[in-house]
């Protein structure tokens, strides 16, 4: 399949519009767990219904990236991507209109079947249209919306919900996506050129085609191990740091903030060192230097702001790091020509594996008679063990470049 090239400013424009698409999905998904706290207070739910909750979004994203498989390589990736942003705008404002548990519950899984999808076109996207060589650092640019979110929307949107209202957050990411779709319309190129391709396998034969190759398999069951590494840990972060830690409501934001500047500073140094060094061995770096601050974060006791926050701001610069080249790998792991199907397969995966271990974690913690969190550090370790097992398939995937040729894993 012959890649779609766009000049370097076109290049950029689309990298930074895909970043602000998934600003506002990351956001929406993130501004959950720092609001755990109030909706066990509000719902009067307990931590495992929360977790519920978180996962709910990410089990209904696995849901409708299974069915994506059927359909994304069979569209324009501009419209496709225009017309699930607005049905993912339209979900979110519904949450934020939600009167009770069980309907924010449906709003939620109803913004995780376009949301899941939508971080798989993306990533397919920036795979189509950057070259190998590049795609790290672009990768980079396009996961600083996770950085950027941390560092001015999920304080920003915790300010709202703690001047005005719970809802205000929901509300105004669901302004953010209007705008962002407006200005994706005017300015995206066409994306179709997989369209053109001569002899297009049918859908369900793509989907063979996917699955029959044991690399995909494997990088699939690399995307399990991402997930799994940071989503048995990070849904319960807050409601640790406040239970056990003593954070109060005031000094959460800062947790954000400063993971979100850091992040934001080190990701595109990440993305540099993934194209200079290898995809592979820059993971590893990064998943080792990850597991410290896993297990300090899920044993901390009640210590100063100033320490607390170099804690979990390491943790958050590495678990965020870490993706940048993991996504390099899964994305070059696919066949070119296989590949957006191949990406909703993985979103699927992704997401139902981010679902399974927020479950995970909401059945592991626990509390005593004083509100503390027990067993947290289990969690840790549930992570760090995926974290190992990672770095050992990261190693056996065979990568491709833009003209499908294997490359070295390197």
């Amino acid at each position: 399949m012959t890649q779609t090239v766009l000049s370097p400013g076109r290049e950029r424009w689309l990298l930074l519009t895909i970043a602000g698409i998934q600003f506002t999905h990351i956001l929406d998904f993130m501004i959950m767990m720092p609001l755990g706290p109030q909706f066990t207070r509000l719902f009067g739910i307990s931590d495992a219904q929360f977790g519920l909750l978180v996962s709910a979004y990410t089990l209904a994203a696995g849901a409708s990236g299974l069915a994506a498989a059927t359909y994304v390589d069979r569209f324009d990736r501009k419209r496709l991507l225009l017309a699930l942003y607005v049905l993912f705008a339209l979900s979110t404002l519904a949450c934020g209109l939600a009167p009770g548990y069980g309907f924010l519950m449906a709003a939620r899984v109803a913004a995780g079947m376009f949301g899941g999808v939508l971080s798989a076109l993306s990533q397919t996207i920036v795979a189509d249209v950057v070259p190998f060589e590049r795609r790290g650092r672009a990768m980079g640019i396009v996961m600083s919306s996770f950085s950027f979110s941390s560092v001015a929307g999920v304080p920003i949107s915790l300010f709202l919900a703690s001047h005005l209202s719970w809802q205000a957050p929901f509300f105004g990411i669901a302004g953010l996506c209007a705008l962002l779709a407006l200005g994706a319309g005017l300015t995206l190129p066409r994306l179709d050129h997989h369209l053109r391709q001569k002899d297009r396998p049918s859908v369900w034969r793509s989907i063979g085609l996917v699955l029959a190759d044991a690399n995909h398999l494997r990088a699939f069951g690399f995307s399990v191990l991402l997930m799994f590494t940071g989503f048995t840990v990070i849904p319960y972060v807050t409601i640790y740091m406040q239970a056990n830690v003593g954070l109060s409501d005031a000094q959460v934001p800062y947790m954000y903030l400063c993971a979100g500047l850091a992040t934001l500073l080190s990701a595109r140094w990440f993305g540099r060192m993934t194209d200079r060094l290898g995809k592979v061995r820059t993971f590893n770096r990064l998943a080792v230097a990850l597991m410290l601050p896993v297990m300090a974060t899920t044993l901390l006791p009640a210590l100063p702001l100033g320490i607390v926050l170099i804690v979990t701001t390491s943790l958050f610069v590495f678990l965020s790091g870490r993706i940048i080249p993991g996504m390099a790998l899964v994305t070059s792991s696919a066949v070119p020509h296989l590949r957006g199907t191949f990406m909703a397969l993985n979103a699927a995966v992704q997401s139902a594996s981010m679902g399974l271990a927020s479950l995970l974690g909401g059945f592991i913690i626990g509390r005593d008679a004083a509100g503390q969190v027990q067993h947290y550090w289990v969690a840790g370790l549930c992570s760090v063990c995926a974290s190992f097992a990672a770095m050992y398939v990261a190693r056996r995937l065979h990568l491709h470049d833009s003209g499908g040729q294997p490359k070295a894993t390197g």
